[in-house]
């Protein structure tokens, strides 16, 4: 079984839960922000960490965090698929002692990010032009842990996204986005306010989106197939 862990609620799966069932993958949703238990080790085949407002040191504000990060410990010591996204990548990254630097590189709407020379060899990134298209929305933005190896970055933020041990994976930017959430998300912060239409429609000119997230997560199931 794989699991989605969703930390805020106006930050779901997106288009994650649908490619998934696609793939023919089951795949459930645990609700961490409402301290809802998470999956058991043992049941869980692969796990996908989702974004939220927060940062990942807001311990004290939302204490659900020390339990999300105490669990994504245990997935990487037990070699367990690991994607975190946005704040997933974030959360990996502290839970393995690397920094987490709120309001730093910030981004916002549709950017290119560029695989690294490591990248270009991962599986994660298999079948992806070595350049494509990426939706961001962070203010805050994670170091590389010890041990981890830089796959991909942008002009404006050099850490886009990075693997530590064989198959745990944080990217700083969102595959998941739809329209929705994209206009949702919007509405959040005053830079963005009145200009949803706009980075939709940059969002929508970027073409063939969907399929990268689509390919994104065929390779990260085809890593639990150990």
């Amino acid at each position: 079984m794989f699991h989605i862990i969703q930390n805020d609620p106006e930050v779901p799966p997106g288009n994650i839960t649908g490619h998934l069932r696609h793939l023919g993958v089951a795949v459930t949703v645990c609700h961490a922000y409402r301290d809802e238990p998470l999956p058991l080790p043992e049941e869980t085949q692969g796990v996908i960490v989702l974004g939220g407002a927060m940062c990942a040191n807001d311990d004290q504000r939302h204490p659900f965090l020390v339990p999300v990060k105490g669990f994504i410990r245990e997935m990487v010591a037990q070699s367990v698929p690991y994607l975190g996204i946005c704040l997933g990548g974030q959360l990996l990254a502290a839970a393995l002692g690397g920094r987490v630097v709120a309001n730093r590189w910030e981004e916002l709407g549709t950017l290119e990010v560029e695989l690294t020379a490591a990248g270009r060899e991962d599986r994660l990134f298999a079948g992806l032009a070595s350049r494509f298209g990426s939706f961001q929305w962070h203010h805050d933005s994670f170091d590389i842990p010890a041990g981890g190896v830089l796959l991909a970055a942008s002009p404006a933020c050099p850490h886009q996204a990075f693997r530590i041990g064989p198959c745990a994976w944080g990217t700083q930017f969102h595959p998941e986005v739809t329209e929705e959430i994209i206009r949702a998300w919007c509405a959040w912060d005053p830079a963005t306010r009145g200009r949803a239409d706009e980075l939709v429609a940059a969002w929508e000119a970027e073409g063939g989106y969907d399929l990268i997230a689509r390919r994104l997560l065929e390779n990260f199931v085809g890593a639990g197939d150990k």
